[in-house]
């Protein structure tokens, strides 16, 4: 397997490459816009195939590279179903995975953050890992005030679908403020302050309500041009 972790720095936004060795295919997840430059200089560096670029959910701080990188690749977009958004060539829906030459893709429905949210598990000998977006993060997680969020309902995604798996897995989250890059299923439900160490739902609620946090900045831009898988491309 040939893995990458790239970050766009506006937005402290992780973006990962997945590629198959043997069959050259690779996938992105979360693209950014401005960094589709970066993107696709490292898939020719690479000698790779971009098949999908995937999405954990419609992003509200920053516009996703899907339909660019598909207007320069011929790569399919693949966006969860529940998102509704239009011009996707692939619904993501929970139980149907997605193939990446050899590797395979496990989407996991986690609803909270928002109500489209799916994380992406991809069992590799020696390195499982999970590719959690913005439901949960190193010794956090994302908010849950917009998009149909819903705090109590993000707590049950964690426990039931990202808990449950081993504790060794990776946990590669879809944002990082301080630099951190990964961390693992044992490690958060231990010491995660919002979500770990035994949190009770009704602790975590009141948690999230107490955040007062501003409105994102790019809330307006992002979330209609992500419906649209970013950037629509016309004659």
């Amino acid at each position: 397997m040939i893995f990458r972790q790239l970050f766009e720095p506006q937005s402290s936004a992780y973006t990962y490459l997945v590629a198959c060795e043997q069959t050259r295919e690779a996938a992105l997840i979360d693209p950014v816009l401005e960094t589709v430059d970066r993107d696709l200089a490292l898939l020719n560096d690479l000698g790779l195939t971009l098949k999908y670029t995937i999405e954990t959910h419609i992003h509200a701080d920053h516009v996703t590279g899907a339909d660019r990188l598909r207007d320069k690749t011929g790569s399919k977009a693949a966006l969860p179903e529940k998102s509704g958004a239009r011009q996707v060539d692939v619904a993501v829906r929970e139980a149907e995975p997605l193939h990446v030459g050899r590797l395979v893709l496990e989407p996991l429905y986690t609803p909270g953050h928002t109500d489209d949210h799916h994380c992406y598990m991809l069992t590799h000998p020696g390195a499982e890992r999970v590719f959690t977006g913005d439901a949960l993060m190193i010794d956090g997680c994302g908010r849950t005030d917009f998009q149909n969020g819903d705090a109590a309902t993000l707590y049950r995604s964690v426990h039931e679908k990202l808990f449950a798996l081993p504790d060794d897995t990776l946990v590669f989250p879809g944002h990082d403020y301080q630099g951190r890059r990964v961390s693992s299923i044992g490690q958060e439900k231990v010491r995660n302050p919002r979500l770990g160490g035994g949190k009770t739902v009704d602790e975590f609620v009141a948690i999230m309500a107490a955040l007062n946090l501003p409105r994102p900045k790019m809330i307006d831009v992002a979330v209609p041009a992500n419906r649209e898988c970013g950037e629509i491309q016309t004659a």
